[in-house]
């Protein structure tokens, strides 16, 4: 089951600034009340592992400060299986922050707080305060969880070398070139009628938009006149100084590897046909990183032994998860099952998992997962 929330995982241990920020600018306006307390008993034990335990009023502030800081996991916060990995998590965190070095406990504070002063300032104080009134929390909880993630990833990023970020730069080195690319767009469907185009059409036309570009014609204005993509015809085609792995496969690796100013063949994506030249490129090399991108390599690593902890260690340190199991209706019938009793799980335990979803960013759309690749078709700013 960990593997299946894997990503939720990198979500809180990387970039989280920019991704918190962007979740709660999403959260913004909602008018989400938060839910009565359960009857659990607070002080009750819910998980025990090697050293520690977990209370029902620790593993209750921990959701609530997850809602708070990821709403859009707050759905899946109130399915059984999710909130069992939930709780592994901060029994990992937990765990490791214990054994953290205190210079990894003095530099993750000092991170978090950094953190937290960039990401309270990215929204409106009023917004803020009534995000943290709708989750009964404190700007000290969010501080408090932050630290425990920082705290565990500096103390992983002191293990972290300069060859091992080497080698994990040349695995992603897409991630780091960039590229200034014009293109003109001809799409598989007519924007005017929305009526589907054949592909051969939809290729001849392509084919004329080459015609009159190597015929001399200005670039920019041919773009400006026939591109069917909406996020650059106006700006001439043009996508300027744009990491390639923004870009899907095909139009990635044109935009890798034509020679510079030339006017390349139509290159097809699922979207249609593209005329490109590429007018600039900067390979990626790791000595020319900054010490940012080198510190996000850095965390990147560190992040990536969390992973392997969670994946192959955390079972054997946890004794026993014992959650209070979701009220359920069953279908037909206006009773739910009593909720009452607790599930007692062994980490050994089998369990169903509910079906999760990953969603991409495409033409047309908008989005903030990180990983989302956006089609030219729209921006990618």
């Amino acid at each position: 089951m960990l593997a299946k929330y894997k990503k939720v995982g990198k979500v809180l241990s990387v970039g989280m600034v920019a991704v918190l920020s962007l979740s709660l600018l999403a959260a913004c306006g909602k008018k989400e009340e938060a839910k009565a307390p359960e009857s659990t008993d607070k002080s009750a034990v819910v998980a025990t592992y090697d050293g520690g335990t977990i209370t029902a009023n620790e593993f209750d502030m921990e959701q609530r400060v997850m809602k708070f800081l990821y709403p859009e996991y707050a759905q899946m916060m109130e399915m059984d299986d999710f909130k069992e990995y939930l709780v592994k998590q901060e029994i990992a965190y937990e765990y490791l922050s214990g054994k953290a070095s205190e210079e990894a406990k003095t530099a993750g504070a000092k991170t978090a707080s950094e953190q937290f002063d960039k990401m309270k300032a990215s929204v409106k104080e009023e917004q803020w305060t009534e995000m943290l009134k709708t989750q009964k929390l404190t700007d000290q909880n969010i501080k408090d969880y932050m630290t425990r993630i920082m705290t565990v990833i500096k103390d992983k990023e002191t293990g972290v070398t300069e060859d091992a970020m080497k080698a994990e730069f040349e695995k992603n080195k897409d991630q780091y070139t960039t590229a200034s690319v014009r293109h003109v767009l001809i799409t598989f469907k007519d924007p005017k009628t929305q009526k589907d185009r054949k592909k051969e059409d939809t290729l001849k036309l392509a084919k004329e938009v080459k015609a009159k570009l190597d015929g001399g014609a200005d670039f920019a204005e041919i773009a400006k006149k026939y591109s069917e993509d909406p996020g650059s015809a106006e700006k001439g085609g043009l996508y300027e100084n744009t990491p390639v792995a923004n870009w899907v496969d095909s139009f990635k690796e044109a935009a890798k590897t034509l020679p510079l100013n030339k006017i390349s063949d139509p290159v097809e994506t699922e979207y249609g046909y593209h005329i490109m030249k590429v007018e600039a490129r900067t390979e990626a090399d790791y000595s020319k990183l900054t010490a940012e991108q080198k510190e996000t390599l850095k965390s990147q690593l560190a992040a990536a032994q969390i992973d392997t902890f969670m994946q192959k260690e955390l079972d054997k340190i946890i004794k026993e998860v014992k959650l209070p199991k979701t009220e359920k209706k069953e279908e037909g019938t206006t009773e739910g099952s009593t909720g009452t009793g607790t599930e007692g799980t062994k980490t050994d335990g089998s369990k169903t998992d509910s079906k999760g979803t990953d969603a991409k960013t495409d033409q047309g759309t908008t989005g903030t997962d990180k990983d989302a690749k956006t089609e030219e078709g729209t921006s990618s700013k």
